[in-house]
């Protein structure tokens, strides 16, 4: 019988679990690692934000690393260890980590947990979105289905919203290490700094797209933040988490949309199956416009390694291929 995801992520955190495994102590570290404030955050792009805030006073462990899908990241036993030594443990919420709470149990950590999305307003998908609760054939005859909710999680992808994150992420470090207020908060004042610079970008790289070329096709519906802060239309297959499969019925909606509203381009993501991108463009006679990083930063060496990278190299890639 073949293993679901769900099956396994309750098999890994099982392991987690072990009574022998929650109560054991993180590695000896150097004495100037000691003096730092460890902390540990969700994802890729979160520990990017938490690195900007924190500086040299923090010591950032980060779970999904680079190039790795949040959705469907199956936690191992030396995750839990990661857990148990930690002061804060940064997530994103509205869902997006739908492993984390039980492996912060089965970890025993009682480090305190910050939700980076607080005060956010989540964005609501539309009733022509593809619903991730939704039945969807995996291949053979197979069907199961998911339940997402209707909340978009990808808040990160409105610079206006990583503004939030980050005065979250400050309010928090201030909270666990008062010593390091005045650090954290110029931190965190010169990297908003950044951000404002780079939401000008934004603004100014869209407004340079014709109006009839701003709608774009990716693999999942990770962009829609994107979307609404900066007047893309965005349209994909799959839901808001790549978990979720797009059907046939799916993929044939996109390909009528794209032939009838004339879709310049289609965009392959970092973290999802190229396939499915191929097909669409293929069917629709679309070109694929690029790769996008959506839900993970790059590694060092390639072209998104922090979050100003990652979205500037996004709207290269968007201005490139809508503008020609």
């Amino acid at each position: 019988m073949t293993l679901t995801r769900r099956a396994v992520l309750a098999a890994a955190l099982a392991l987690a679990s072990v009574p022998a495994l929650a109560q054991t102590s993180p590695a000896p570290a150097s004495a100037a690692t000691d003096a730092k404030l460890p902390v540990v955050a969700s994802f890729s792009i979160l520990g990017d934000f938490v690195k900007n805030v924190g500086g040299d006073r923090v010591a950032v462990t980060t779970i999904v690393g680079p190039n790795s899908d949040t959705h469907v990241y199956q936690p191992t036993p030396a995750d839990a260890k990661k857990l148990a030594g930690a002061k804060l443990i940064f997530v994103n919420g509205l869902g997006f980590e739908g492993w984390m709470d039980r492996l912060i149990k089965a970890s025993g950590s009682k480090a305190t947990v910050v939700v980076a999305t607080k005060g956010i307003t989540p964005r609501e998908r539309t009733a022509t979105e593809p619903q991730d609760d939704d039945d969807h054939d995996h291949g053979k005859g197979k069907k199961h289905a998911h339940d997402h909710g209707p909340i978009d999680p990808h808040a990160w992808q409105s610079i206006a919203n990583a503004k939030v994150y980050v005065a979250n992420i400050r309010d928090a470090l201030i909270a666990a290490d008062p010593a390091g207020k005045a650090v954290y908060e110029a931190n965190a004042a010169a990297y908003t700094q950044k951000l404002d610079a780079l939401e000008a970008d934004a603004k100014a790289a869209i407004a340079g797209i014709p109006a009839d070329r701003r709608v774009i096709i990716t693999s999942h519906d990770a962009f829609g933040y994107f979307g609404d802060a900066y007047g893309l239309k965005l349209l994909a297959p799959e839901g808001v988490s790549t978990e979720s499969e797009a059907s046939a019925k799916d993929v044939g909606r996109i390909i009528r949309q794209i032939k009838a509203q004339k879709v310049p381009a289609v965009f392959l993501e970092n973290v999802t199956n190229p396939k499915l991108v191929d097909r669409i463009a293929k069917e629709s006679g679309a070109k694929v416009g690029g790769e996008l990083y959506s839900d993970a930063l790059s590694d060092d060496k390639g072209p998104a390694p922090t979050y100003i990278d990652m979205v500037r190299y996004n709207l290269r890639e968007l201005s490139g291929a809508l503008s020609s």
